[in-house]
């Protein structure tokens, strides 16, 4: 997927020119140089490799916690790059005896992460470094993709060594394509994901080292490459659809960028529960996936879509809207507000230009769903109601009405999602096994259940209602 103005690699029908791009792809393989050519190239690529290594920055300052006991002990405050500090958890419990309780994780920054940064007060999103409206308003989802992985935007020759290298894994082995068949004919194109992306670690694990730097790329490039190819497969894709106009390959394009990754949300934070462990990394991939499927995360567009199903028609949408502020009603507005936004979401307002470009394009705008969708957009965004609430459409509700358009079935959204988010994921898998320590994840839990009871044999128990 390319948008208007980037240059796609293209094939060489040249005999030269593909001895030529071999070469490429095979010193691609060996090294992956981001400074210039003079210097020593196995020097400077160890040095990358440390500068993608994320940092805890020493403690400068620190809080005391009263105990009940009336001892005072003092905590250390981490500081990031940017945003709020963050009080140093891993020594808490030994000098306090004491665990946090914090469902959700809301509070709680569960790694040290230079990837991804998000400011939900303001509305920001970067991509290491680099803001959200930028990327996709100027990059392909393949450059996002060099940038996650490798921390720098790349130069043409990388771009291009870079494609090549990924267009050369794109092929998946036959016996794979043989898992297909022993799924059910109405399976969900979820499910199926979940278990053919699973099923790649039994194809490559034999000599897996997430240890070794090297290894985790080559991992990071096979995901990338094979993720199309298996959705394709999912629900056959490549046969007999019709070429689609430019604008409909920029606003997937479009969607891959925006989706790409964002922080640590329920399936980055999976995967990497499930890497702390030292799985392969394509079956914590599958975990991710799994994650996703959720309607509360990757399924939020389909749900928003059933809502304007829902709602039926424009006359509708003010008995909705009083439904949706009713706090007796259990109607909610899918598609608005975001747990971390308090603003309006970032990847929205691109999406929102995307998705109003792709209805003018077709010319669908007042056609059923799409002409009900656009004036719930105008209804919310001038109701005081969700206005004083900061609840502006997101991405979901914009790329679900793009997904429509573009007819891809509802039952592929997510599947689209885990296609885009599949860079986050390994990029994230990639910087956890990157540091020195891997703590295995385990998190502790405020226990509420009963005290240590004494054992009673069957024949003295009495039967109780279960419900």
């Amino acid at each position: 997927m390319e948008s208007e103005n980037s240059s796609p690699t293209k094939s060489s029908s040249n005999g030269n020119s593909l001895q030529q791009d071999y070469k490429n792809l095979v010193n691609f393989m060996k090294r992956v140089s981001l400074t210039h050519q003079d210097q020593d190239e196995s020097e400077t690529h160890s040095n990358f490799r440390q500068k993608l290594i994320p940092q805890v920055r020493p403690s400068k300052e620190g809080c005391k916690i009263e105990l009940p006991t009336g001892e005072k002990v003092e905590i250390p405050i981490l500081e990031g790059t940017v945003g709020p500090k963050s009080i140093d958890g891993r020594g808490f419990f030994e000098k306090t005896g004491l665990y946090t309780y914090d469902p959700g994780f809301t509070s709680t920054a569960s790694c040290v992460s230079a990837i991804t940064y998000i400011d939900g007060d303001l509305g920001q999103l970067w991509y290491r470094g680099y803001s959200i409206d930028q990327l996709a308003a100027n990059c392909t989802f393949i450059e996002t993709c060099f940038l996650l992985l490798y921390g720098e935007l790349p130069s043409q020759r990388q771009l291009d060594e870079f494609e090549n290298r990924v267009k050369d894994e794109m092929l998946v082995h036959e016996k794979i394509k043989d898992f297909y068949k022993g799924f059910s004919p109405n399976a969900h194109p979820m499910s199926i994901m979940c278990g053919i992306v699973g099923g790649l670690s039994s194809f490559y694990h034999e000599a897996v080292d997430v240890t070794d730097p090297k290894q985790r790329e080559q991992y990071a490039i096979k995901l990338i490459a094979k993720m199309p190819t298996l959705a394709a497969i999912a629900f056959r894709t490549s046969k007999g659809l019709p070429i689609i106009p430019q604008v409909m390959v920029d606003a997937l394009d479009k969607i891959l960028i925006l989706h790409a990754d964002h922080e640590q949300n329920a399936s980055t934070s999976t995967v990497r529960i499930t890497g702390s462990s030292l799985a392969n990394p394509f079956a914590c991939i599958s975990s991710g996936i799994a994650s996703l499927w959720g309607p509360a995360h990757g399924g939020a567009n389909e749900a928003c879509l059933q809502m304007l199903d829902e709602i039926g028609s424009t006359e509708n949408i003010p008995k909705y809207i009083a439904m949706a502020k009713d706090k007796n009603s259990s109607f909610r507005i899918m598609g608005f507000g975001h747990r971390v936004y308090k603003n309006f979401d970032p990847r929205a307002k691109e999406m929102q230009k995307m998705c109003h470009r792709v209805l003018q394009e077709l010319n669908i705008s007042n056609e059923g769903l799409f002409e009900l969708a656009i004036e719930l957009e105008k209804a919310a965004l001038s109701d005081q109601y969700f206005i004083s609430r900061k609840l502006y459409p997101n991405v979901d509700f914009y790329s679900g009405i793009v997904l429509q358009a573009l007819k891809i079935p509802r039952d592929m959204f997510t599947v689209i999602f885990a296609l885009a988010r599949s860079i986050g994921w390994i990029t994230q898998w990639n910087e956890m096994m990157s540091e020195s320590i891997v703590k295995i994840g385990r998190p502790r839990q405020l226990y509420v259940g009963n005290k240590k009871r004494k054992y009673m044999d069957i024949k003295n128990r009495v039967s109780f209602d279960l419900f």
